[in-house]
């Protein structure tokens, strides 16, 4: 069974992931924010090797701790090409806000249609889910030549809610399409973790959530 452990610390309480093979031990490092050091001990006392670093997209909580989390790990990181002005702007995003954070490690390879990311004996794959931000993702997590039923979705939907659509690149039509172009797609059983919040399911959200009723 796929390992998952969640931790959110403040101020923006988002959500970091690693998400790991039970057999061999691998893993991957899911939107690497402020509880960087957290998730670290976590896979050092659960012996869990780190693969790669996956970024659902680029606003400064999902990435304010790339940088340590390279430094400690020394793995490749994917991100969206589309969110590479944000990225790149990680630093003036966090004087924003107050905070002062240490600029990103360049990205080593940005995500192509189709691609798969081995770990273990599961595999990551990226879909483009724009509409938050220009280069969001969902990342679709299962085992190998399987059809992934754990989805990494960053800020495009949340438990009763979806993403704002009101920062630099946001659309609203171009984001209630990709929930339901790309991500009901998954079918109403897939598992849902968004960047923020709890839990969910596709088709808890389809049923229930009040932005996707109303389209």
């Amino acid at each position: 069974m796929l390992q998952i452990e969640t931790q959110a610390v403040g101020p923006f309480m988002k959500n970091g992931f690693i998400v790991a093979c039970e057999r061999t031990r691998q893993a991957v490092y899911i939107d690497p924010g402020d509880e960087v050091s957290g998730l670290l001990a976590y896979a050092k006392r659960h012996d869990l090797a780190i693969q790669h670093i996956l970024l659902t997209h680029a606003h400064v909580d999902h990435v304010s701790g790339v940088a340590a989390a390279r430094r400690a790990l020394g793995v490749r990181i994917y991100l969206h090409r589309d969110d590479e002005f944000l990225y790149e702007d990680a630093v003036q995003h966090g004087l924003l806000f107050g905070l002062q954070v240490e600029p990103p490690p360049p990205v080593d390879e940005y995500y192509s249609p189709g691609q798969v990311i081995a770990f273990g004996d599961y595999e990551v794959r990226p879909h483009h889910t724009p509409g938050h931000c220009p280069g969001g993702v969902c990342l679709q997590v299962g085992k190998i030549g399987e059809a992934g039923q754990d989805l990494f979705v960053g800020d495009t939907l949340f438990a009763g809610s979806i993403g704002r659509t009101d920062l630099p690149g946001g659309d609203y039509q171009t984001l209630i399409a990709s929930i339901r172009d790309v991500l009901f797609r998954f079918g109403d059983g897939a598992r849902v973790y968004p960047g923020h919040g709890p839990a969910t399911t596709i088709g808890q959200e389809r049923r229930t959530n009040p932005f996707l009723q109303a389209e």
